[in-house]
């Protein structure tokens, strides 16, 4: 995995454990009951602490990890940049205020939650959250230019992906089981590809 302090000069990193905490506090108050579609442009446009690349890179190995895909995230960058602490703190700040939040509505709110007008107000929230999840999806098919697997390839594994779980509605985790070992063989060819030119001599035996 690509390092954001070294591989690109322009980035950035935070300056403390405490820093850390309050991004990712921040960002989960943003996106109270959902901040996938928030994570991105916090984290690569307005912070900098990771590239596009890296983001796509991060977010892949977070979406099929176990557990929530921003926590997962939360735990990778903070311990990349700070180790376990960091990555304790990171966590922290993702989990403590909305946690609280919650606790808190569920006192509040308790004796509405049934009523139509609470289901109506839930049911036009999940329709902006799925807008805002699709924004993000487009956001990170730019990077996808410089997959080794190229466009086409990428589109037609996103298609594949789609088909399995969206309309035959095959379990998640059955999908990933099937369709990793094969994107790892094709990126792992296309890499050597890039790395050793199409028709060259392999290594051993070249002329000494």
């Amino acid at each position: 995995m690509m390092s954001p302090t070294t591989d690109d000069p322009q980035l950035a990193r935070p300056a403390s454990k405490t820093a850390l905490f309050w991004a990712f506090s921040w960002l989960a108050l943003q996106g109270f009951g959902g901040v996938v579609a928030l994570v991105q442009r916090e984290m690569v446009e307005k912070r900098r602490w990771l590239s596009n690349e890296q983001f796509l890179e991060d977010w892949a190995v977070a979406q099929i990890m176990p557990g929530p895909n921003v926590v997962n995230m939360s735990l990778m960058l903070g311990g990349r940049f700070f180790g376990a602490g960091g990555a304790l703190a990171a966590l922290a700040g993702m989990l403590a205020l909305p946690l609280c939040i919650m606790l808190l509505l569920v006192v509040l709110v308790s004796a509405w939650v049934e009523t139509p007008v609470v289901h109506g107000a839930l049911r036009g929230l999940g329709a902006v959250a799925a807008g805002l999840i699709a924004g993000t999806g487009l956001k990170m098919l730019a990077p996808l230019r410089h997959n080794p697997l190229g466009t086409v390839r990428c589109a037609a594994l996103v298609v594949v992906a789609f088909v399995m779980v969206g309309v035959l509605r095959w379990p998640l985790v059955w999908v990933l089981l099937g369709l990793a070992p094969v994107v790892t063989a094709m990126a792992a060819l296309a890499i050597s590809r890039q790395v050793r030119p199409t028709g060259s001599p392999p290594q051993h035996l070249t002329a000494p």
